[in-house]
Parts: C-alpha cells; sequence; structure tokens
C-alpha cells in the first residue's frame, strides 16, 4: 500500500481510538493551549440517532456500521458456543453502545492494585479521579461524589411495581437497601445509576470529547482504523492508519507520545502486529520484533453471567407489553416531554451486591433484575408475554484467557478467548449467583406477579444440572479487561508500569481497561474514565489529584 505523510500530520500526542478513556484524554490534553493533540478513530461519527435514545441500545449492539462485532472462540465451558463480545466502534466507542450503568466496584478492588507494587493506586489515589470524570446527579456524600464535571450520573426515574416488590423481596431476605453502592459501601440492594440526562444517554464523546472539538489543536479523525504503530528503534513515533480494507495507508506522527486508548482486544491486536508482544505469536505472525513483551494479550477476563427468567402473571405490566403498539406511543410521548419513560432506563434496573457465602467481609457477586424478559434463541427481542429477568455473575473471575491476532490484516478478528468458568471457584460463585436469583424470583414479595419460572427451569435442580445451564445459557457482560496488565518491571506478565508506560519503550503508553491487572467488582466504564483522568495528570508531568 502507498503511504501518504507531510509535515503537517506532525502532533505531540496521537491517541488511538475515541472510546471512554480517548475522549477523556483527548479533552484533558487538548485543554493545554501549547500541545496538539490527534485522535484516531476507527469507527463512523456518533450521528445514528439510536446511540443517544438509551433504550436504542437495541438497535445499536448488533449493527456492525458503530460495532465491533469480535466473538469468542467456543469452548466446553460456553456448550461449545462462541459468545458475541461486541464492542463500541464510534465516538464514545462502547459507552456510545453501552447498558449505561455507572459502578465503581469497591476500594479494595484498587487497594488490591497497589499492593500488586502498582504505586499510587490504591482507592485513596484514585478516588479523586473517580470524583473528576462524574457530575452526579442525586443523592451522594461530597467527599466522594464528583459534582462539578464529567459523565452525568444519574438515578433511576422510571419505576415498575416488579423492582419494586423485587427489591423488598430481598431486603425480606437479609439484603439492605443501600441508595449509594458508589460511596465506598457496595454491599446491598436497589435501583442502578446511569450515564442518562433528562432522557438522553451521555456517552463519553458527549460528555468530554464534543466540548474539546472546537479546539484548534485537536484533530479528531474517524473512519480511520490503526494497523501499526510505527517505530524508531525502542521509541513509538507515530500510527499507520487506513480507512477501508486495501485503502491508502496514511501516517501521523507523534512528537511526544503514542497514547493506546484502543479497548482490551485492540490495544492488544495493535500491539502484537506492531512488533511488542510475545516472541512466538510475533513470529507466527511475520512480525519483526520490535520488544518482547509475553504479557500481551495474556491476562485476559471478563464477566460471565447467567440469568434467570420467569413468566408474569396475567396483567401483570413489564416491559414486554409497553413496548408495543399504543403503549409504545405513550412511551415515546412521554419521552419526547421530558417524562419517565421506558425509552430512557437502563437494561438492568435493579442491582444486587451480596456474598456467595456467609463469612465474606464483601460482595462477590452481583445480581440484576429486569421487569422484561427476551425471546429464547433471539438478541434482544422481547416476549410477546409478560415477563422478567434476573442475572448475576462473580465480581472478580479467577479464570484467565487471552487475545492473539490471527494475522497483520486489521480487517480480521484476532483469537478472543475469555476462558470462561475455567477455575473451580468461578464455578462456585456463579451457582450461588444463579441460586439466589432463583430466590429473589420466589420471595413472597414476587409471587403476586409471578406465574412461573421458564429458565432454567424446575427440572434444573442440582449443581450439575444448573451448571449444565449455566454453560449452555451463560453470556459476556461485556467487561473485558487485563491484556496490557499495569505492574512492575520485575513481573514477567506485566506490560506497563505504574505510570502507564509500555516496559522497554519510550513515547508510548495505554490507557484503557487492557491495563486492569484485576477485575474490578463492578461494570468496566466508571473505572476507566479513572484510569483516563489519571493518565491525563500523569502525561502533563502533574502533581497526583
Amino acid at each position: 500500500m502507498a503511504r501518504i505523510f507531510s509535515e503537517s500530520d506532525s502532533f505531540d500526542y496521537v491517541i488511538v481510538g475515541a472510546g471512554a478513556a480517548g475522549c477523556v484524554l483527548a479533552n484533558r490534553l487538548s485543554g493545554d493551549a501549547g500541545v496538539s493533540v490527534c485522535v484516531l478513530e476507527a469507527g463512523p461519527p456518533d450521528r445514528n440517532p439510536f446511540i443517544h435514545i438509551p433504550a436504542g441500545f437495541i438497535k445499536t449492539l448488533f449493527d456492525p456500521a458503530v460495532t465491533w462485532q469480535f466473538k469468542t472462540e467456543p469452548t466446553e465451558n460456553t456448550g461449545g458456543r462462541r459468545i458475541a463480545t461486541t464492542q463500541g466502534r464510534t465516538l464514545g466507542g462502547s459507552s456510545s453502545i453501552n447498558g449505561l450503568v455507572y459502578n465503581r466496584g469497591q476500594p479494595a478492588d484498587l487497594d488490591n492494585w497497589a499492593q500488586r507494587g502498582n504505586r499510587g493506586w490504591g482507592y485513596a489515589d484514585a478516588l479523586p479521579y473517580y470524583k473528576r470524570s462524574e457530575r452526579r446527579i442525586g443523592i451522594g456524600d461530597a467527599a466522594v461524589r464528583g459534582r462539578e464535571a464529567g459523565v452525568p450520573v444519574s438515578d433511576m426515574d422510571w419505576i415498575n411495581p416488579l423492582s419494586e416488590a423485587f427489591i423488598a423481596g430481598a431486603v425480606g431476605m437479609g439484603i439492605p437497601r443501600n441508595p449509594d453502592y458508589n460511596s465506598g459501601d457496595q454491599a446491598g440492594v436497589g435501583y442502578y445509576q446511569r450515564t442518562v440526562e433528562r432522557g438522553w444517554r451521555m456517552s463519553a464523546a458527549r460528555a468530554f470529547l464534543r466540548p474539546a472539538m472546537s479546539r484548534a489543536n485537536l484533530d479528531v479523525r474517524t473512519n480511520a482504523r490503526a494497523c501499526a504503530v510505527l517505530f524508531e528503534g525502542k521509541r513509538a513515533v507515530g500510527v499507520r492508519y487506513v480507512a477501508n480494507r486495501g485503502g491508502q495507508a496514511r501516517e501521523v506522527r507523534a512528537r511526544r507520545e503514542v497514547i493506546l486508548c484502543g479497548g482490551t482486544v485492540n490495544t492488544a491486536r495493535l500491539l502484537q502486529i506492531s512488533g511488542v508482544g510475545p516472541v512466538g505469536l510475533l513470529a507466527s505472525l511475520g512480525v519483526t520484533v520490535v520488544h518482547a513483551l509475553a504479557g500481551v494479550g495474556e491476562n485476559f477476563r471478563d464477566h460471565y453471567a447467567v440469568r434467570a427468567v420467569a413468566r408474569a402473571r396475567p396483567g401483570v405490566e413489564t416491559l414486554n407489553e409497553l413496548s408495543r403498539g399504543p403503549k409504545l406511543a405513550m412511551q415515546v410521548a412521554r419521552w419526547a416531554t421530558g417524562r419517565p419513560s421506558i425509552l430512557a432506563v437502563s437494561p438492568s434496573h435493579v442491582h444486587v451486591f451480596w456474598q456467595s457465602f456467609a463469612g465474606l467481609d464483601a460482595p462477590d457477586m452481583q445480581c440484576v433484575f429486569t421487569p422484561g424478559s427476551y425471546a429464547a434463541g433471539k438478541v434482544y427481542v422481547l416476549d410477546d408475554y409478560p415477563g422478567m429477568t434476573a442475572g448475576g455473575w462473580q465480581h472478580r473471575p479467577e479464570s484467565t484467557g487471552h487475545v492473539r491476532a490471527r494475522s497483520t490484516d486489521v480487517f480480521e478478528d484476532p483469537v478472543i478467548d475469555p476462558n470462561y468458568l475455567a477455575d473451580p471457584m468461578d464455578r462456585r460463585v456463579m451457582l450461588a449467583a444463579l441460586r439466589l436469583v432463583r430466590r429473589l424470583l420466589a420471595t413472597p414479595e414476587m409471587a403476586p406477579f409471578v406465574e412461573r419460572e421458564t429458565l432454567p427451569g424446575p427440572q434444573a435442580r442440582t449443581d450439575d444440572e444448573l451448571l449444565d445451564f449455566a454453560r449452555g445459557n451463560g453470556s459476556t457482560c461485556y467487561h473485558l479487561i487485563g491484556t496490557a496488565r499495569m505492574g512492575p518491571a520485575t513481573d514477567p506478565g506485566a506490560v506497563v508500569d505504574d505510570q502507564l508506560r509500555v516496559h522497554g519503550m519510550e513515547g508510548l503508553r495505554v490507557a484503557d481497561a487492557s491495563i486492569m491487572p484485576s477485575m474490578p467488582s463492578a461494570n468496566t466504564y466508571a473505572t476507566t474514565l479513572m484510569i483516563a483522568e489519571k493518565a491525563a495528570d500523569m502525561i502533563r508531568g502533574r502533581a497526583a489529584a
């Protein structure tokens, strides 16, 4: 392919990926008028109207125009299935298509990172950056919640009687109601906080990138798929990118740093095909080794969820009925006039953070409830009868897998294997979560609403039967982390140091969910925003917040 390069394509910083982290970094770095920033986003602008309507995720999640349609490798623990592991490919990245939940996790998650030798990454160090990255709308202690800037975080305003009954049932089982699970005390039941403001999805692109795009020192390029990091010796000096398969390659140069924010799959793949990674893999790809780093693409983790479904009694109103015909028209009218509506809710309504067995000092599993259900074997198609869903997963999975490039062609998806349920502890906690959500659906408070459980159904009772169900019906939570793990140079599997610089390289940094050493007890979006905020201070040489 012919290459195009001119001196005008030279910037201080080149950011690969305009997802959650890339949007934050673009805003913060370009805030210094004396530097220039270029952002390369593989996808198109975020003009699709369904991106901005919260319920529109049903339309965008499997739309290849705005997503990476990744799938995992089939394994015995997934019943031989390949599981769709979709990621966002547009301005805002996955924050433009995700489930809108804002969940920081537990302080111990970050303290664990620090205990692994990552200086400055304990909860006390991270808290100012969590606060900086959010604008909390609703209750919250000002000591731990941000109010001034960042992505809006609001409370659920559309309340269904089934959700109230589910919460009451959990309280009746001894699970306390928790009004703010992002306060540092996570345990309990309540409604999810979400990144919605006045009925609209507030992606990282809307909250961070668009306010900065009018700056003369920020250049955002869409449909620019990175295909190689360019090196001079051990120093990253730029990025090569293309608009389409077989298209003309262009290069953009970085005078100071190349910052990878492509996400857990794409960051690992880009490093590998650029010559940074395990020597054996690079040799199989025919890639010249720039720097051998065995951990690139390893330590891959994801949350694996299993859901129980129940049919509601006749006359009970769920999302299934409200999303059709005249009732849907009424919901659209409510949304258009700024009133609570199903168009502005997150897919998961109620949270439960709890222990898988007595004696634990903190929750090790997360459960969700939605007053709606999806048709078996169909993708986000609601049942034609009233239904409800409760799911659960392990907070901190022990099973690890890998992401490995199949070739140097960035239009060919890499090998993605999270190795779900390989560790015995993961299977133990999965069983506890599935049993808990079944009990929650069977509380006296839910009895007026539930006709019968349809999945896994009364025939599944033993551990083996429930595990078979989990293997055949479980799915991803889209919480991919770990393939560029942060750790000290003495850690043979570490990819970046505690300043997020790639070990053994110069001018190359990673700032996205791939650097997480272990899974937070949460959805990953809030922590990814925090990582980017902290990275911005590191890059600018500013003292920690």
